[in-house]
């Protein structure tokens, strides 16, 4: 049964016992995952178990404890029009896009059982096709003939609730995700989480006939309850869920919540009209996502340490971010002329690059 719901979401929760199947009209990954923070946060789950189906145009989504600069290529991802998202949960990076769908279980923290959740998933898959090898394994991801993955999972729990979320490889395109999930910067010394590199398929690539429908119906069909679609978008049904998604969205979730990190590599640098190269030593310190200290040591006396150290004193306190730093430097830049203008430019848009 599917049904278009347009009254309280919390009355329909309340009108139903056991679980629940939703399914997100957004594409929009900043949405979906406020979605999700929305309910974790406004639901009483006691007793109850929802889940929820949605998916997302191409994305990358890092967990909450990860570090952007190390987990992918920011720089392809601004060139090809992907976003970052960071979520609320632990785990590792993974790539979204319309070939890949998401399943998110909530509950109270009592009947929090992340086995029983992959193990809908794969009874599911076995119903769609027997065929098909596929099994859960101690780390929580979902393999196709033992050495493939093709799910991964995050979880987050607060005093009361929590939801434990997975990726399902259906047909995402896998030349994008090789290219975006790799790192941007060198040379990055953190503590925080890293993920975990993986051989990945997609169940097209082994069952070529399985549809988007035939795999949603055979995960609906096993709770045998309402399919209801929902508009994340509706402050309605959502009060304050815009809100939400306006700060998984900001640059001061995104990218200031990343553990503090260190940046520690040989920049190669080269003069164009005398064609004299060098090299420099760059180390950053980063904290929230800003430059606190930054220090660049040039060999050869290829430019004055007085003006390497006026740049420095500009960088520290901005955003490590290509865009704000090159509007930074600019000033210092045409305050200079002639051999000095260009090093001085060079050696900025070297430590740029690192940027990704």
């Amino acid at each position: 049964v599917l049904i278009l719901f347009t009254n309280s979401f919390e009355y329909l929760c309340s009108t139903h016992n056991g679980s629940l199947i939703f399914q997100s009209k957004s594409t929009d990954i900043h949405q979906n995952l406020a979605l999700e923070d929305w309910i974790e946060t406004n639901v009483d789950l006691t007793n109850r178990r929802l889940f929820l189906l949605w998916r997302s145009h191409a994305a990358v989504v890092i967990g909450r404890h990860q570090n952007p600069w190390a987990e992918c290529d920011l720089g392809a991802m601004w060139r090809a029009g992907v976003p970052l998202a960071r979520r609320r949960s632990g785990g590792g990076t993974v790539y979204h896009d319309m070939g890949n769908l998401n399943l998110t279980f909530f509950s109270c923290r009592k009947l929090y059982d992340r086995q029983r959740n992959l193990k809908v998933v794969t009874e599911a898959l076995r119903r769609a096709r027997p065929e098909l090898d596929v099994r859960a394994t101690e780390r929580l991801d979902i393999v196709l003939n033992g050495k493939y993955k093709i799910s991964g999972s995050a979880s987050r729990l607060s005093r009361k609730a929590s939801y434990h979320h997975c990726t399902l490889l259906h047909s995402a395109d896998g030349s994008a995700l090789q290219s975006v999930l790799r790192p941007s910067t060198p040379g990055i010394h953190s503590n925080a989480t890293p993920s975990v590199v993986s051989s990945v398929t997609n169940l097209t690539d082994h069952a070529p006939s399985l549809t988007w429908e035939e795999l949603t119906q055979a995960l609906v069909q096993h709770s045998l309850t309402s399919h209801i679609l929902l508009d994340p978008s509706d402050e309605s049904l959502f009060p304050g869920i815009g809100c939400m998604a306006s700060e998984l969205r900001s640059w001061d979730w995104t990218f200031g919540k990343t553990p503090k990190f260190t940046i520690e590599t040989e920049l190669s640098l080269s003069d164009d009209l005398t064609l004299e190269h060098t090299t420099a030593q760059l180390h950053i310190e980063l904290k929230n996502g800003l430059i606190s200290s930054i220090v660049i040591t040039v060999q050869d006396q290829w430019l004055q340490q007085t003006l390497i150290n006026e740049l420095c004193d500009v960088l520290t306190g901005e955003r490590f971010c290509p865009h704000r730093v090159a509007a930074a430097v600019s000033t210092l830049i045409k305050s200079e002329q002639d051999e000095t203008q260009r090093r001085l430019h060079k050696l900025s848009n070297t430590v740029i690059s690192v940027m990704g």
